[in-house]
């Protein structure tokens, strides 16, 4: 730190004084070295001493594992439009922009320059004519030496012409193999006329939080880039799909990135680079991989079957919360919380009802809710499979036959309702009525589904502590169902006077379970 004079205190002028700084504190920094090197220098000869890197140059120069894996990762560029099967439309000088920065930043001048020398706009395309195409860029990487290319689906989502750039530079018209958005995971093929260099994929299991990576691809488009970090954390679940099993790495990633791979120092791809955290745009040091071990069967059934055939129960499934747990009578909060079960499923037919809660499927424990889908999704269809539930205090063992998942699940309806005026209590501070054939539309809740609607809730009611509005459909008070508003008051009434509530709602559609203990909410 640069020393600072009192105010009005004379001295040697700033860039002297600077000097003077400067050579002070290397003098001190030399002084020191010349104490602390032998007492490190004895300590790293012990043979029983750890051995811990000293400077950067102890590190291992990742040049060749670049040498070795760069030519198989490949650029991609989808134009969309009517213009998009033009043969030289992706190389349409201003088809792309520079990053921008501060007014009056010097970087801007340098960009500007750079980007000029790459056949971009520096000017972005505020500045051009009317597009009458659209396009996108992004990474990917060659598992056959055929010209089979995995990238992800957002890359190449709407495009109606694909181009895939090798390192060498040439280029390939690339046709879609198939695609699966809930994965975000396409599979392309190119043919080159001849064999591809191409990378193996690596066991994403074995990777371990502080294991280094690499990442390589082309962010902002400027072509193969490789950054460098480490597995920052793993299993993240960024609420981006019902199969969210992120690694998190630290290697610089950005716009462009997409679809490239991340290696483990073997030269094994173990993640596809797919999202960031960026408040700005740019990376920040978190970025998210999809697993290989998530990825690798996925691009199989693409490559054999043009799709993902998943695994389907038919079940909707929320997280267990701690009030949750004391309603349900459990003392943990692992499983996942059964809300709905669809009619003829083979969650239905197995006997699963809503207010189950599924411990395990296959033999697999579900430590957390995304377990569930993700392990249902990966069993062969037509197998056999046990599911532990615990129901009412006890444990539960149920049979079924995992069936494929259709492409639009319906959820279940339960009969016809009747009708019937309000019921208020004042006590409860809540008015409940009848769900009538006419209000299933007005509220969009299956046709046959039966309870009461919440027609008000004041703002004083020991129920206010619940997740409830007017509107809502009560299913169920504590796993018991309800028909009338006056026996739902009653079944309300007990519950409260015992301090812990659990109801079945059922929102627009959608059942939640809702819980209010007064012991969760103490302290």
């Amino acid at each position: 730190m640069i020393p600072k004079l009192p105010l009005g205190q004379s001295g040697p002028p700033p860039f002297k004084r600077f000097r003077q700084a400067r050579m002070a504190l290397l003098a001190t920094g030399a002084a020191s070295a010349l104490i602390i090197a032998p007492v490190t220098g004895f300590e790293f000869a012990r043979a029983d001493s750890p051995v811990v890197p000293t400077s950067m140059s102890s590190l291992p120069s990742l040049a060749p594992l670049v040498k070795k894996v760069m030519p198989a990762v490949v650029n991609i560029s989808v134009l969309e439009g009517p213009n998009a099967d033009d043969e030289d439309a992706d190389t349409a000088p201003g088809s792309q922009s520079m990053p921008e920065f501060p007014p009056g930043s010097p970087f801007n001048e340098f960009l500007r320059k750079f980007f000029q020398g790459q056949g971009i706009n520096p000017n972005g395309p505020q500045s051009q004519a009317p597009q009458t195409q659209k396009v996108a860029l992004g990474s990917g990487f060659i598992i056959d030496p055929s010209g089979l290319v995995v990238t992800n689906n957002h890359v190449v989502d709407g495009a109606k012409k694909v181009t895939v750039v090798l390192q060498d530079g040439s280029k390939y018209s690339a046709k879609i193999v198939g695609r699966d958005p809930k994965t975000d995971l396409a599979l392309l093929e190119i043919d080159a006329g001849h064999s591809l260099p191409y990378v193996s994929w690596g066991d994403s299991n074995a990777e371990q939080v502080g294991d280094w990576v690499v990442a390589v691809g082309n962010p902002f488009g400027l072509g193969g880039t490789v950054s460098a970090g480490i597995v920052s954390a793993r299993e993240r679940d960024i609420n981006s799909g019902p199969y969210d099993d992120f690694l998190q790495i630290d290697a610089p990633i950005n716009r462009g990135n997409s679809g490239g791979p991340t290696f483990n120092l073997q030269g094994q791809v173990i993640g596809i680079n797919t999202a960031i955290y960026s408040p700005n745009g740019g990376s920040v040091g978190i970025g998210f991989a999809i697993p290989s071990n998530l990825a690798k069967p996925i691009v199989d059934q693409l490559h054999k079957h043009g799709k993902v055939i998943r695994g389907w129960l038919g079940v909707q499934v929320q997280q267990i919360t701690p009030a949750l747990a004391k309603g349900l009578g459990l003392s943990t909060d692992h499983g996942a919380l059964v809300a709905d079960v669809t009619k003829k499923s083979p969650a239905d037919k197995a006997g699963i009802k809503p207010g189950d809660v599924i411990e395990s499927f296959d033999g697999h424990e579900i430590m957390a809710l995304r377990d569930l889908p993700i392990m249902v999704a990966e069993a062969p269809v037509g197998n056999s499979a046990q599911v532990k539930v615990w129901r009412k205090g006890q444990d539960l063992t149920l049979n079924l036959t995992v069936a494929e998942q259709p492409g639009n699940p319906q959820m279940a309806a339960n009969g016809s309702e009747e009708s019937g005026t309000p019921e208020h209590s004042k006590a409860l501070g809540v008015t409940l009525a009848r769900l009538t054939p006419g209000l299933h539309s007005e509220l969009h809740v299956p046709a046959g589904l039966k309870g009461v609607v919440i027609r008000s809730i004041a703002q004083s009611s020991p129920l206010a502590n619940l997740d409830i509005l007017p509107g809502d459909v009560i299913v169920s008070i504590d796993q018991e169902p309800v028909t009338t508003p006056k026996e739902a008051l009653t079944m309300l009434s007990k519950a409260v006077a015992a301090k812990n509530v659990l109801l079945l709602i059922n929102r627009h559609g959608m059942n939640e379970y809702v819980a209010w203990s007064d012991e969760t909410n103490q302290g």
